[in-house]
């Protein structure tokens, strides 16, 4: 038996814009892997640094421990927040230092670490696992239990998907994007973790508790913009019965009163969403829950099943209100599709928020406009607002990484600065992203002076459109040909 600590390196308080907004959510895949490796019968820790202080908090886990192994296990759910922020990669390579100054054997997995993995050896990481990383990982702890003096040569040579560092170089061979892996089954180890201290400050900014937990890994479709570093575009749903099981555990053991179901993609499926309900009712299980979705899954039978299990808000990847841009994502849906879900979603009592995306190649003016459009017809409860993101891996990426600047990461997920030449500057897209926030808060807002606030809003729009061309890049990267084409036969 081996003493791991299992730990993720994603401080809440170093990105200030989601410090404030005080909903912190357990790592879901970091409590997996928990879960995973104590089933193979090791005495596991966990790190949590979610709601730490700061990495100087790492140090003193290590003391009280004193693990044989430490994995650095980043939560693959909803990854986006946590992986465009440098910070967070810079406290996951201090605390590599120090676990390797207590002379613990380092394994890192996470989306940051299979697109970059130098910066993660170079800090002191014995292994980078590629992707999920499970088998790997599951072959290097029995590696290790088998022989606890086994040297890191021999400890870590002859695997695929795993980065080392040999002689100064990185010794890699990748395997491709592997579907998730069955042996991650079963409740995370819930029990590791401090839910007291989420359950505070969950009440003491929001009046309530929320949880979080996931009936899925990974998603099926193909948004060129999108990573897909830990599972591609495999897709796996666990069985209704077990997710619903878990929900009651969830209810039952902490009393959340709504819980944030982490998935790419939730339900998928209309008749295991109905599934999923009956279960929940059979075993009194139902809280009130947040997803993420497409439009164009939500069928009537699809929207009512939802409300049906409970589902309270439905979070939907717009991304644009431009027919053109959402082609040129490779997104796969229409704006009616998303005009359509939004009216059936309501319909069943369910609020709704649209993602939008600002400054996607080929996107001007026009586009940008579609999108206010978007908002003004389909009316969401809620949206969240991003400037396009050049992820590794995406062939969005490639289209742009030559010109890409010394700028990699964000400083905090409010941040919106553009990586690459846009049509516009950051600064237009920040006012852009202001403009459409109110846009929203006015239509949900009391009649008595509604009208007021869209006289100043279109006045706001009116004189941001008339200095438009100050913020223009002259050398802004050009759209893919086949997206220039599509713009062409639209005009």
């Amino acid at each position: 038996m081996l003493k791991i600590q299992v730990g993720h390196s994603y401080f809440l308080r170093y990105d200030r814009k989601q410090w404030e907004r005080g909903k912190p959510y357990p790592p879901l895949a970091t409590i997996q892997i928990a879960a995973l490796l104590r089933q193979m019968g090791h005495e596991v820790a966990l790190f949590d640094a979610m709601l730490a202080d700061g990495v100087e908090d790492y140090e003193g886990s290590l003391q009280a421990i004193r693990p044989d192994v430490v994995v650095i296990y980043e939560d693959n759910f909803n990854y986006l927040t946590k992986m465009c922020l440098g910070r967070m990669r810079e406290a996951a390579c201090q605390m590599i230092a120090e676990a390797r100054a207590h002379g613990a054997r380092v394994i890192v997995a996470g989306s940051d670490a299979s697109d970059h993995p130098d910066a993660f050896l170079a800090a002191g990481a014995h292994a980078v696992l590629i992707g999920e990383g499970i088998a790997a990982l599951v072959e290097l702890i029995g590696r290790l239990e088998r022989d606890p003096a086994v040297g890191i040569h021999a400890w870590v040579s002859g695997m695929a998907g795993v980065a080392t560092l040999e002689n100064g170089q990185t010794q890699l061979t990748r395997i491709g994007a592997m579907p998730p892996d069955p042996r991650v089954v079963g409740h995370p180890a819930w029990d590791l973790v401090d839910i007291e201290a989420y359950r505070t400050m969950w009440h003491e900014r929001h009046g309530y508790f929320s949880l979080n937990m996931a009936a899925s890994r990974g998603c099926p479709f193909r948004c060129n913009w999108c990573a897909k570093p830990i599972w591609g575009n495999h897709y796996n749903q666990r069985s209704a019965q077990d997710v619903a099981a878990e929900m009651s555990y969830l209810k039952q053991t902490f009393k959340p009163d709504h819980i944030w179901l982490a998935d790419d993609i939730f339900g998928f499926r209309v008749d295991w969403v109905t599934e999923f309900a009956a279960h929940l009712h059979a075993a009194d299980g139902p809280v009130p829950f947040t997803i993420q979705t497409r439009a164009d899954l939500i069928s009537e039978r699809m929207a009512a099943a939802l409300a049906q299990a409970g589902c309270a808000e439905a979070w939907i990847g717009a991304e644009s209100g431009s027919q053109h841009v959402l082609d040129a994502m490779n997104k796969g849906t229409t704006v009616a599709d998303l005009i359509t879900a939004r009216a059936r979603l309501g319909e069943h009592g369910i609020r709704v928020g649209f993602f939008i995306q600002l400054g996607y190649l080929g996107e001007q003016l026009a586009d940008l406009l579609a999108t206010r459009e978007l908002l003004a017809r389909a009316a969401p409860d809620d949206i969240g607002v991003s400037v396009s993101y050049p992820l590794p891996g995406t062939k969005f990426y490639e289209q742009v990484k030559a010109q890409l600047g010394p700028k990699t990461h964000w400083q905090d997920s409010g941040d919106l600065a553009m990586m690459f030449r846009g049509a516009y500057d950051s600064d237009f897209y920040r006012r852009v992203r202001d403009l459409l926030h109110e846009q929203v808060a006015i239509q949900q807002s009391e009649p008595a002076g509604r009208t007021e606030r869209r006289t100043a809003l279109d006045t706001q729009w009116d004189a941001l459109i008339a200095r438009e061309n100050a913020h223009r890049n002259r050398d802004a990267t050009p759209a893919p040909a086949s997206s220039r084409r599509i713009a062409l036969q639209l005009r």
